[in-house]
């Protein structure tokens, strides 16, 4: 079973439950985001893990990593959830914590991935589907994809086209192992 985080609009969520992925859970580091209205829709169990609740973030890991467990989720898809996680989560997840990126890593990391490669003048970014470790978009990449820079005024939808169909794929594939 998969637990999905989320922190915004939940598009990349939406993909993969557009692509009918068991998806057990959501959790949200946000209350009132897009992404938890999208899992009420599908009827899927989501909660907030608010941060300012928590004694620190290894705390609110360890709770949230609890309760996506009780859940039986057995692999954890960052879909656009914006914190590094802590070694106390991803101890109970080992290699099945899952992220997307919107650059071609180890290009771009981060959080202004797209702005980055803009301002970096490169001719092509991408989307890669990588395991999450410790560090900031540094675990071992699962697979990538090329995306040209230009038409610059379509990139983000071209580079939202790509996570929605490849994240799935991914995910689909590690389910099946």
């Amino acid at each position: 079973m998969i637990g999905v985080l989320v922190s915004g609009e939940g598009t990349n969520l939406q993909a993969l439950i557009d692509a009918a992925l068991p998806i057990a859970a959501v959790a949200s580091n946000r209350a009132g985001v897009s992404a938890l209205h999208r899992a009420d829709v599908a009827r899927i169990p989501a909660r907030v893990f608010d941060l300012d609740r928590y004694a620190d973030r290894a705390a609110r890991d360890r709770e949230m990593a609890d309760w996506l467990r009780l859940r039986g989720v057995d692999l954890v898809v960052l879909a656009g959830y914006m914190h590094l996680l802590t070694p106390s989560f991803l101890e109970r997840f080992p290699n099945r914590v899952v992220n997307v990126h919107p650059s071609l890593l180890p290009a771009f990391p981060g959080a202004r991935a797209l702005d980055d490669s803009l301002t970096a003048g490169v001719d092509t970014t991408g989307v890669t589907v990588h395991y999450v470790d410790e560090g900031l978009d540094t675990g071992t990449v699962i697979r990538q994809e090329p995306v040209p820079v230009e038409p610059r005024a379509t990139l983000l939808d071209r580079i939202h086209a790509v996570e929605h169909r490849l994240l799935p794929e991914v995910v689909q594939e590690l389910c099946a192992h």
